[in-house]
Formats: C-alpha cells, sequence, structure tokens
C-alpha cells in the first residue's frame, strides 16, 4: 500500500490577528509544522495548537525561520553563523518546552519560507541549521524541499530526511519553487490540487510550470495552512488520496 504524510505549517496567528483554521487543518493532517515565535505565532496561541494536535496525534515538527515577524519570515536574509546557530536551537527549544506542557514531543523540524528556499542551496546556512539540530537532539528529522543539495548534506551529516512536495505550489522544470511573486506560483483549485498529488504519490512525478513532467521524491505533502482555501485543499487531498487506498500516516514514530 502506498503511504504518505499530510502536513500544514500552523500557529501562525498572532495576538488578536488570525492566521488560518488550526483545528480544521488538524482534523485532516497527519503532520503540523508548528511556528516557533520568529516568522509567525505567539506563546498563548502556539500552545493551543500544540494541545489541539496532542488531542488528535498529531506528529509536531518546529517550524523555524528567520528573525523577521514584519515579513512572515518570507524576506532573504544573512545572518552570520552564529546567529543563526543560535536562533534555531532558540526556536526548537522554545517550542520543546510548550510541546512539553501540552502533553507532546517535537519530533521533526521544518524551516520556514526564505530560511527553507535558502537552506535548500546555500551550503553555508545549511550546515549552521543542521549544526544546531543535531545540537538540540540528533534524532529531530529534517523536512526537506524534495531534489536540492539540502538533503543529501543533511543525511551525510547523520541526519534523518524527510522529502517534502508542496500541494499548493507551482513547480519549474528545475524542481524549484515557482516565485510568489509571479502569477500561477499559488494553485487554489483543490480538485486540481488533489489531482496532482495523488498522481505524485502513484507515479512519482508532477507537471512543472511549463508543462515539463518532473520526477519529485516525497514521503510528505505540504499545504499551506495561511492560504485562503487551505482545508478546502487538504481536504480535498486527503479524500483523493484514501479513496484510491494511499495511507495517510506521520514519518515520525513514537
Amino acid at each position: 500500500m502506498a503511504r504518505v504524510d499530510l502536513n500544514s505549517d500552523l500557529g501562525e496567528s498572532f495576538g488578536p490577528w488570525p492566521m488560518g483554521d488550526d483545528v480544521s487543518m488538524l482534523s485532516i493532517v497527519t503532520s503540523a509544522n508548528i511556528a516557533c515565535g520568529f516568522h509567525a505565532g505567539d506563546p498563548a496561541g502556539i500552545l493551543a495548537v500544540l494541545k489541539e494536535a496532542a488531542r488528535v496525534g498529531a506528529s509536531v515538527g518546529a517550524h523555524i525561520g528567520y528573525r523577521d515577524l514584519v515579513g512572515f519570515g518570507r524576506r532573504n536574509m544573512d545572518p552570520s553563523s552564529e546567529e543563526l546557530i543560535g536562533d534555531t536551537i532558540y526556536q526548537i527549544g522554545a517550542l520543546q518546552g510548550l510541546a512539553k506542557a501540552a502533553g507532546t514531543t517535537v519530533r521533526y523540524v521544518k524551516p520556514h519560507g526564505a530560511l527553507y528556499n535558502t537552506i535548500s542551496q546555500d551550503a553555508r546556512q545549511a550546515a549552521d541549521v543542521i549544526v544546531a539540530i543535531k545540537a538540540v537532539d540528533p534524532s529531530l528529522v529534517l523536512m526537506a524541499l524534495s531534489g536540492t543539495p539540502i538533503v543529501e548534506q543533511a543525511r551525510s551529516a547523520g541526519l534523518t530526511v524527510v522529502c517534502e512536495a508542496f500541494a499548493d505550489r507551482a513547480y519549474n522544470a528545475d524542481r524549484s519553487l515557482v516565485s510568489r511573486r509571479l502569477p500561477g506560483s499559488v494553485i487554489h483549485d483543490p480538485e486540481l490540487v488533489a489531482s496532482r498529488m495523488l498522481r505524485l504519490v502513484r507515479e512519482g512525478t508532477i507537471s512543472a510550470m511549463d508543462g515539463t513532467r518532473i520526477e519529485i521524491e516525497a514521503q510528505s505533502i505540504c499545504v499551506h495552512g495561511d492560504a485562503p482555501a487551505a482545508v478546502s485543499i487538504a481536504r480535498a487531498i486527503r479524500e483523493a488520496l484514501i479513496s484510491d487506498g494511499v495511507e495517510l500516516k506521520t514519518f515520525t514514530h513514537g
């Protein structure tokens, strides 16, 4: 039986400003990438999401990012190694404390936004994040963009890596994500997204923006929790996969 994890970025509300429908998403996904306060999220809100994740049995990951609340972590930055290592350790540690209080455990790390895209190609920043993860807990799994250099870099350093595909993002022919600045970079049609992800799970391929069929290794599929149609998209993916006999299960154990 084919098996895949379904994840979403959650815990990104900030005080009175809501972001996404975390409770609904947690009824659909198997893994929750939870903000750590640097790009989004506040402690009380993060704790509430962690408690709900614990209640429904979703696996929890630290959604670390650049220190960039104003830009939602999507602006490119070039911190020193000392800064990036410290910031990564700080964010994971903060989420670990909140997770313990909520009755759950942080089992993986998924970088967010600009940090995620930068370390997929930038060996120095990637090494800093890898060093920081290993310093906190070398058993933590790293979630990374499929087909990019960081996958092998992290595996060579001793980390377990789960490759991820994005359900609601368009791809370039080189397997990179189409820039959010370009039209068509985000796909909003739930049925289209569901059919793309079913083909990905069954055939290991997806159509790039130019129509090229590209191969993508993916143990996990992400639906962005802040998209207007996020819940509808996630539900459509779940229903399509289950109807076709695909098992939805987190990649973490215990």
